[in-house]
């Protein structure tokens, strides 16, 4: 076994779930080639990826010929074992034409079947985090080949402090910020994949966070999120309050994330990109079994997230409105204390 095909072909938050499987892959041999199948959205993310060899785009959707062409490419590549962290129809058919002999994926209902090796999780019953499910499949072919296994630590993602240092210059000369102050970011989108809490929650929750400590709030927005984060703003009304909503794209976001004290936001993309910097982290989830913290939990410390989500039922599990910002601000303040290290007493 050497060069393995790794597949998590969905969405943002998705694919950085699985960063801590391709972590364990190549510390556990680090002789091991890897390449990833992303959709184009997620490939600038998965070039820069540490664990990550090459990159192949995954082919667009309902496109026949293109699929054809992305069998061939992968046919051509020649590879020894593929894991595919996300099965359905699509990844299924391309793991029975791609030829390669090993093909292991999740036990998911019929498709298992075009899968030579697969592993029964219950990912639907979340009794783990997603990323805990992803390692299991790496576990079961590293025992497969009698490989040792090592487990990894955050952070997966670190850029050259150089990097880091230059972006926090050009965040401070472009949004105003002060370097002597801490900055929370905070999402208050949603990017389509989750329900989140109301701007007038968030406007509560950031007034409460000043009237503690004298930091920068930086609202992120993703596209066509812009409207609604000036509009956070407007209801927030401090001077303290900035908006980032232009980038160049993922690295150039992620690049911002990495100089971010903490970041706020629903179970979304950005969320779980800032977890691979161990920046500490601050979500919100709806209670339902397949969304609830315990299977999004991001990939940071576990001491260095704090979760949120209203009660369990099937007319309030989805109801982010339900969260009490009183009652959450009652944990935030601490936490945040906690995780900057400073004292009861300290206004930062």
């Amino acid at each position: 076994m050497e060069k393995i095909l790794v597949i998590r072909n969905d969405k943002l938050g998705d694919f950085m779930q699985a960063w801590p499987a391709f972590a364990m892959l190549k510390a556990s041999n680090p002789s091991l080639k890897l390449t990833a199948l992303v959709p184009s959205y997620t490939a600038p993310l998965a070039e820069i990826c540490p664990y990550l060899d090459d990159v192949i785009v995954d082919s667009k959707k309902d496109d026949k010929e293109d699929f054809k062409l992305l069998v061939h490419e992968i046919r051509s590549r020649h590879f020894d074992a593929m894991i595919s962290f996300f099965s359905n129809t699509h990844n299924a058919k391309l793991a029975w034409k791609s030829g390669i002999k090993y093909r292991l994926a999740p036990a998911t209902k019929l498709v298992r079947f075009f899968y030579n090796h697969r592993l029964t999780q219950r990912r639907s019953r979340s009794e783990k985090s997603e990323a805990e499910y992803n390692q299991d499949l790496v576990r079961a072919f590293l025992k497969k080949y009698n490989m040792p296994i090592v487990e990894p630590k955050p952070p997966y993602l670190a850029f050259d402090k150089s990097v880091v240092e230059n972006q926090r210059v050009f965040l401070q000369k472009n949004l105003g910020l002060s370097t002597d102050k801490k900055w929370i970011f905070v999402h208050s989108g949603s990017g389509g994949s989750a329900t989140n809490l109301s701007l007038a929650q968030y406007a509560e929750l950031i007034q409460g966070l000043l009237a503690e400590f004298d930091c920068q709030i930086v609202l992120t927005a993703g596209p066509g999120e812009s409207e609604k984060a000036h509009e956070l703003a407007q209801l927030v009304s401090d001077s303290r309050v900035v908006i980032y909503n232009k980038n160049n794209g993922l690295v150039d976001f992620a690049h911002s994330l990495a100089c971010a004290d903490l970041f706020i936001a629903g179970s979304t993309g950005p969320l779980h990109l800032s977890s691979a910097f161990n920046v500490p982290t601050v979500g919100f989830y709806p209670n339902s079994r397949s969304s609830q913290p315990r299977r999004w939990r991001p990939i940071n410390d576990p001491d260095k997230h704090l979760a949120f989500c209203p009660p369990a039922g099937k007319e309030t599990q989805m109801n982010l409105g339900l969260i009490s910002i009183d009652r959450a601000l009652v944990k935030i303040i601490p936490f945040i204390r906690r995780v900057w290290q400073i004292g009861d007493k300290f206004n930062v």
